[in-house]
């Protein structure tokens, strides 16, 4: 199953993005940190050439600590200022301010030569859909400003912000791009909430995250479920145990596989299986 998502309202949102761009000092791009290279948007090195850049590793909570540590010093290497984050816990306002400030060295010292040091830094929040802008923004503002929800595409309408320390900071909404390149990109998006599970076959990708989790987190299943063991080649074996186990029942003594996969894909998605991290830099892999 090829899996692609590209709404109306994307295309509108790129066109948007770009017409702003001209007045934007600094991007900062949110991505996943269980997936931190499926979950940035190519299209954007297009879109912010020539622009400073900034990245956050949001959801550093739910992904594996020493992945997240690895990645972000493979980004600094690729010259990106970069921060983790955690928008549910919050607390990482100093941080965002220090490395914003740091990306923006050479404006800040240039606009305090000429007079202009209360000039507000111009900030592009960016990001796939569901990466976690909206909460990420509350966190950062302290107060509940952007709309939130955990489910893709909530965000339709670009929104502006300040915080202090002389930050303006605009909300876009999340934004694919219109041709996912790899099968196996596509699942990892849809495994973290990316694509919008109405277009999917939820059993099937469910299947499909017990074999990634047989390699990036073998125990995590056994342990939240109780099955004796995970059957990548059978992997809806596993599934129809795991339906077995929560007596989730379909009548005519069969399971209900369906209602295990839509609990497994949330259960992942909110951590509950742990801390867990499906990519690693590409010289690691």
């Amino acid at each position: 199953m090829s899996i692609n998502w590209y709404p109306g309202h994307m295309a509108k949102t790129r066109r948007v993005m770009q017409e702003d761009m001209k007045n934007i000092d600094l991007v900062c791009e949110l991505i996943d940190a269980r997936i931190p290279l499926s979950s940035r948007n190519p299209d954007l090195d297009r879109l912010c050439a020539g622009k400073r850049r900034m990245l956050v590793l949001n959801r550093a909570d739910q992904a594996d600590p020493a992945a997240t540590a690895r990645w972000a010093a493979w980004y600094r290497k690729q010259g990106l200022t970069v921060m983790e984050a955690d928008s549910k816990k919050g607390g990482f306002q100093n941080t965002f301010r220090s490395c914003a400030q740091s990306a923006c060295a050479d404006l800040i010292e240039r606009r305090a030569a000429k007079g202009q040091q209360g000039k507000a830094v111009r900030i592009m929040i960016m990001g796939i859909p569901n990466v976690g802008k909206s909460s990420f923004i509350n966190r950062l503002l302290g107060r509940k400003s952007a709309v939130a929800a955990d489910k893709p595409g909530v965000t339709r309408g670009k929104q502006w912000f300040s915080l202090s320390g002389g930050f303006d900071f605009m909300d876009t909404p999340g934004m694919l791009w219109p041709k996912i390149d790899t099968d196996e990109m596509g699942y990892l998006l849809a495994f973290t909430g990316t694509i919008r599970d109405e277009i999917l076959d939820l059993e099937d990708l469910a299947c499909r995250l017990i074999v990634q989790l047989q390699t990036a987190s073998p125990e995590a299943i056994v342990k939240r479920y109780g099955i004796t063991a995970v059957n990548g080649d059978q992997p809806y074996e596993t599934l129809t145990e795991m339906a077995q186990k929560r007596g989730f029942l379909a009548g005519r003594g069969e399971y209900d596989t369906l209602r295990m996969a839509k609990v497994f894909l949330d259960e992942f998605r909110g951590g509950k299986l742990g801390r867990i991290t499906l990519e690693l830099p590409p010289e690691e892999a």
